[in-house]
Parts: structure tokens; sequence; C-alpha cells
């Protein structure tokens, strides 16, 4: 006899979706925790993408993220899985944070049966994954059926991000990823894309213009894509962007709700202000 339980689906806090899709889908989010001048923070809905900003940029150092502790994990995967149910877990790249790897440890020490997912990506494009295991879940789908739907995703998935100042990728010392572009710092801007956990800058330059530019260059690229699933717009206090952005591909899928979101806290840590993403994926 089957079971009636559903999978459970967990991510991380550096996964930027609304609250409204989040809850409506079950989704757990284990929330990382932000250290700003020797204070603690969990990264949860208490802490606003945008009110993070602010104390960032009065912060005297570089507010430091660290991933959720091993016990934590172990504590929501058995929770979630004393009905029987077994728990998919999906992570922000290992590239990025140590989270995946903790999830993993927890998943060994848990009584419950979990699956533990490196997403390879974060942010909205982490989302992409997490939201379509949550739908299939929500339907009664298999692990298997999850696990095959989100390889998928990820495979058929691209994340640029746009960044304004590199002040914080070289604080957090991120740049040496980026290489080639210490050359001169000074409003420099860059458009990256988030390939295989690096980041490969595909655009560099100064001044706004150089946002604009490469906005079509990705419209092109969209046009030829085929036949795309959904497109994700995030900023790190950078609306203004992200939404020259927004209404240059709307046009081209007047159907598809593109959402346009702050992002979370471990993503701006890293990226400043002013830094967007663009993140879509085929089918």
């Amino acid at each position: 006899m089957k079971s009636m339980s559903k999978v459970k689906i967990v991510t991380d806090s550096s996964c930027t979706m609304t609250k409204e899709v989040r809850d409506r889908l079950n989704i757990h989010v284990m929330p990382l925790s932000v250290m700003i001048d020797g204070v603690v923070y969990a990264d949860d809905d208490l802490l606003e993408g945008e009110k993070f900003m602010e104390m960032m940029a009065t912060a005297k150092a570089l507010p430091k993220t660290s991933q959720p502790p091993i016990g934590q994990f172990v504590d929501l995967y058995d929770e979630l899985g004393k009905d029987g149910s077994p728990v998919v877990s999906i992570h922000m790249t290992k590239g990025l944070s140590g989270t995946v790897e903790a999830a993993r440890q927890a998943s060994n020490l848990s009584s419950s049966q979990v699956t533990v997912i490196d997403s390879d990506f974060t942010d909205q494009a982490l989302a992409f994954q997490v939201i379509r295991a949550a739908e299939l879940a929500e339907n009664g789908a298999s692990v298997e059926e999850i696990l095959a739907e989100v390889a998928f995703v990820k495979e058929h998935s691209k994340l640029y991000i746009g960044i304004s100042t590199l002040d914080n990728l070289v604080k957090g010392g991120r740049i040496s990823r980026a290489t080639g572009m210490l050359s001169n710092l000074f409003n420099m801007k860059v458009v990256m894309a988030f390939d295989n956990t690096e980041l490969v800058p595909v655009v560099k330059g100064r001044g706004g213009k150089t946002f604009t530019k490469w906005i079509e260059t990705l419209k092109t690229e969209l046009q030829q894509a085929g036949s795309i699933r959904q497109i994700g717009i995030s900023h790190a206090d950078g609306l203004e962007i992200a939404q020259e952005i927004k209404a240059a591909l709307q046009p081209l899928f007047p159907e598809m709700t593109i959402p346009v979101l702050h992002t979370n806290p471990v993503i701006a840590t890293h990226t400043g202000k002013g830094a967007f993403a663009v993140m879509y994926y085929t089918d």
C-alpha cells in the first residue's frame, strides 16, 4: 500500500522567491545567518533585503554570512520526516557557501530519508528548481520524479549577474574567481555569467551604458533560446536597472509573470549595492 505522505521540500535563505509562493507550496527555508559588526542576525522574514542594505551601508566592516548549523538541519529533517515523508533539500552552490555540505552531513545524521541536491546556482535560479520540486511534491510526485525534474531545470538554467561596484567582491575575497578585472576598479560595471559555479565576465565597461547595451544582447539571446519557461530578475538596492531590464524583456513574453525581487542578504553581501541578476530556464 502506497503511503499518502508527500515529499517535503527544503531550501536555504539564499533562495529568492516571494513569501506567497513559499507558503502556498509548503517550502521549508533554512536561514543562514549574517553577522554585522559583531551582531548575528538570522536571515529570515525579519531581515528584509532592503533593511539589510541600510545596515550594510553603515556597517564598519563587510558583513559575514555563515551557513546553518548542522544540528538545525537535523532537527528540521527529523521533524519533516517523522510521518514517514521523504525530504528533498535543494541548496545554493557549494561555490558560494558550505550550506549544501552542512545539509549533506545532517542528512546522514537524520532519522528521515533525505536527499540533498547542490543546485549549482543561487537566488531565483535556485528558486526555479525549488519551486518545480515543490509543485511536483504537492501533486504527489515521487522523489525520483522530483530529482529528474530538478536535474532538467538545472541543466537548462542560466544566470547573469551585473555588478555596479566591485568593492564587496574584493573585500569578500570573491574577486579572484573573476580575475582580469582588477586593473582599474573605478566605476567599473561588470556583467558575469555564473558558469559551473564560477563567475565569468561577459561584459565590462564604465558607466551605466554598459548594462543598457548588454540588455540588448540578452534580448537577442532570449529570442533565440527556444521555449523560455521562466525569467526572474533580482537586485540589491538596484530597482531602477531591474525595472529597466523587465521593461525590455516583458514585451517578448507578454503572458509571463516576471518577478522583480530584492535579493537576500547572503547574496547582497557579495554583490554590493546596485547589483542585479537575470535568470531564466528553458523547456
